[in-house]
This record gives structure tokens, C-alpha cells and sequence, in this order.
């Protein structure tokens, strides 16, 4: 019987925008807290969140009576509620969030898990209803259970709604881009879906367990699970062989943008070996959200369109504070985004990739 675990964690004064290149200056240009002025819309008070956690309480009830978590135990990003998720898209100017599910247990059986999962899609339908144009959603899968994801991503995109499925960078050390995970894929394809990643542990490590003491996970080795899974895509040639795929990376791709030109330099390396051509364009055609919070954007830049680039908060795995006080204003600052550039992280860019969200 294989385990079955999912989700991921991370840690979690208003700034005004300097000169930016083909933005405003300080002085005649978009204000942070309106995100209107001289230069235009930046967007920032209509925001799309693609990276809004999601552990739905009807999941954590349901849970505890199975006996698989105890509520007490469960980290603070596991206490989603619908209030607070409101209160701080309405501080940062968020106007709509995907929800990114996350069921932090280890499942006894397959049964079990179709449970889980059908009690969280039936919460994500009821947050949409209750709030209607705030919250969309994605289904979750579980790709080391291939029968209990090709129902998932079927009773979530093609019955409820959703608007992608959300994966995990590696399942018991096997990597997204691994051929045991092509029919998923083929499925997805058909349906030209969103598919949205997220990191976790490092295989081989102790369930929780810091990889290296005193440093949580989530600072390194989250990036370096994003960075191996986005590598391993590149090396199968995944969205060649699946083209009508979105695949979004977290957290700026994490390491990803940083080791392009290495990427692309040691191609030969890759067994089989890559063409060049191949690294460089998977990496245009990947798509990168902000969460985390990102660095400053100028090495993302560098290695893709900003057309590719979306917001993520990372909420509440990031502390309403880091989001609102931290994350959000060094975005509007960041000096490698002109105003345009920012309106379309912030949300034409997401409009683009999901339209459904458009009908708002």
C-alpha cells in the first residue's frame, strides 16, 4: 500500500516605487496604495492570487474523525478560514485568489484518499459560492496514486469547475516529467489544463525532518525540488510531447532562473542528452509566479517574458504580515518592473492563462 501525503510549507511599511525602467518615477508615478496615478494601472488593487493555500475546514473535521491529523498539532497554514483569507486580499488588493488545495495527512488506502479529496473540492465549490468572484480553484492530485488523480482531475475540472489541477514537484523521489506520469498527462493535455506545482521535501529524508539542522526546508530545499522537477521536464522534453500543458512553478521557479545559462551550457550533460535550443525554450515556455516572497524579478527577466510571470502570496503558509507588509510593496518596487509589466504579474497575465477567471 503506498503512503499518501501532500502540501507544502513555508514561512512565513508601505513602499513607494523608485524609477523603473518604462514605469514612473517616485514622484509622478503609480501609487502603491491606489495603484493608479500618472503612469496608468498597475493592477494592484484587482490582483489574481494563483498561490493561495487551501486546507478547507471541512477537510480538518473530517480528518480528526478519520484519526489522521490532530487539529492541535497542525501548523498555522493548515487553518484556512474563508474571514481571514478575505480580510488580507482586501488589505493587498487582491481581488480574486486560486485556491491551491492542501491535505496535509498520509492516507491508509486509495478509498481514503478519494475521500479526502472529495471533501476538499466539495469545500472549494461551497467558498466559491459563498463568495463569487473571490476564490477559484484547483484540484489536487496525487500522482503516486494514478487511478485516484485520473479521477480527481476528472471530477474536479470536468464536473466542478476548476480551473487547473495542483501537483507535487516529486512523489517518493520520482520527478514530474517521469514517464510513469505520461497517461495523467495525456489526460491533462486533452483538456489544454493549468498544471501547478508546488515543492516539498527532498526524497530520502525523515517525514518533516530538516535535511539540514537549523535551516527549515522550506528556506533551500523547497527551491532545489522545484528546480529538479522543472530540470527533469526539461530532460523528457514534457511540454513537446504534452504542448497544450500550462505548467506554473512557484516561488520565482526557484533556483531555475539562476542556473539557466548553466542549464543550457551543460546540456549535453542530460541523460539523454538535451539540445540547448530544447533548455532554452522550455524554459520561456514554463510559467512563474511570485510567492515566496520573490526576489527582486531581474534574473527572472532575464531568462523569460514578463507575459509569463504571476502573482502568488503564498498565503497563510507566508504570515499575512510578510504578504502585506513585505512581499506585496518589494513587488511594486521592484525597479526591473515598469507599470505594464506589473499590471500583467498582477493580473492580465493570469487572465491569459485561466479566461474563466475573466468572467468576473
Amino acid at each position: 500500500m503506498p503512503e499518501y501525503g501532500a502540501g507544502g510549507i513555508t514561512a512565513g511599511g508601505t513602499v513607494r516605487p523608485p524609477a523603473t525602467a518604462g514605469g514612473a518615477d517616485a514622484t509622478g508615478g503609480t501609487d502603491v496604495a491606489s495603484g493608479t496615478g500618472a503612469a496608468g494601472n498597475d493592477g494592484s488593487r484587482e490582483v489574481i492570487d494563483v498561490h493561495h493555500h487551501f486546507c478547507a475546514p471541512a477537510w480538518r473535521d473530517w480528518a480528526e474523525a478519520q484519526g489522521l491529523v490532530n487539529p492541535k498539532a497542525l501548523p498555522p497554514w493548515a487553518r484556512w478560514d474563508a474571514r481571514s483569507a478575505l480580510d488580507l486580499m482586501d488589505r493587498t488588493g487582491i481581488a480574486t485568489a486560486v485556491l491551491k488545495p492542501m491535505l496535509p495527512a498520509r492516507y491508509t488506502s486509495s478509498t481514503q484518499l478519494r475521500e479526502a479529496i472529495a471533501v476538499t473540492l466539495e469545500a472549494a465549490v461551497e467558498a466559491v459560492e459563498a463568495h463569487p468572484g473571490r476564490f477559484f480553484f484547483h484540484a489536487p492530485l496525487f500522482l503516486d496514486d494514478l487511478d485516484a488523480s485520473s479521477w480527481a482531475l476528472r471530477r474536479g475540472l470536468d464536473e466542478l469547475g476548476a480551473v487547473g489541477v495542483n501537483v507535487t514537484a516529486n512523489y517518493g523521489g520520482v520527478y514530474l516529467g517521469d514517464p510513469v506520469y505520461d497517461g495523467i498527462f495525456a489526460e491533462l493535455d486533452e483538456r489544454s489544463a493549468v498544471v501547478d506545482t508546488h515543492p516539498h521535501n527532498l526524497p530520502g529524508g525523515a517525514p518533516g525532518a530538516a535535511t539540514v539542522p537549523g535551516l527549515p526546508n522550506f528556506l533551500c530545499d523547497f527551491l532545489l525540488d522545484t528546480t529538479r522537477a522543472a530540470a527533469n521536464m526539461i530532460r523528457t522534453r514534457t511540454l513537446d510531447r504534452f504542448p497544450n500543458l500550462s505548467v506554473i512553478l512557484p516561488h520565482g521557479g526557484g533556483f531555475l532562473p539562476h542556473i539557466a545559462t548553466r542549464l543550457e551550457a551543460f546540456a549535453h550533460a542530460f541523460d539523454p542528452p538535451v539540445e540547448p535550443a530544447a533548455v532554452r525554450d522550455h524554459l520561456h515556455r514554463f510559467f512563474y509566479d511570485t510567492a515566496g516572497p520573490m526576489s527582486p524579478a531581474g534574473t527572472l527577466l532575464a531568462t523569460v517574458s514578463p507575459d509569463r510571470i504571476l502573482f502568488g502570496s503564498d498565503w497563510p503558509a507566508c504570515p499575512s504580515a510578510m504578504v502585506a507588509d513585505i512581499a506585496v510593496p518589494a513587488l511594486a518596487a521592484d525597479p526591473a518592473l515598469g507599470v505594464a509589466q506589473r499590471r500583467g504579474i498582477n493580473r492580465e497575465n493570469a487572465l491569459r492563462l485561466m479566461p474563466r477567471l475573466a468572467r468576473v
